[in-house]
């Protein structure tokens, strides 16, 4: 699920070639189509890192997947 929401992004992103990443990811000007992509990744991440209760919580999220680096780079 991961990898199709992924490649929907890009699918979307392709669609804006002369776009730079900046226009593309502004508040402001972001395309909604790429806004509703992101949305569908993020919630396909979260059903397989089982962070479902607080998929919402974006501060969490984050905060637990650098939890889980940290803990797979450790030497």
């Amino acid at each position: 699920m991961i990898e199709e929401t992924a490649e929907k992004i890009l699918a979307v992103r392709k669609k804006f070639p002369d776009w730079t990443l900046a226009k593309l990811y502004d508040e402001e000007t972001m395309p909604d189509e790429l806004r509703l992509a992101h949305k569908s990744n993020d919630f396909a991440v979260a059903l397989a890192y089982g962070f479902e209760e607080f998929l919402l919580d974006e501060a969490r999220v984050v905060a637990e997947l650098m939890k889980m680096y940290k803990a797979l780079t450790r030497a």
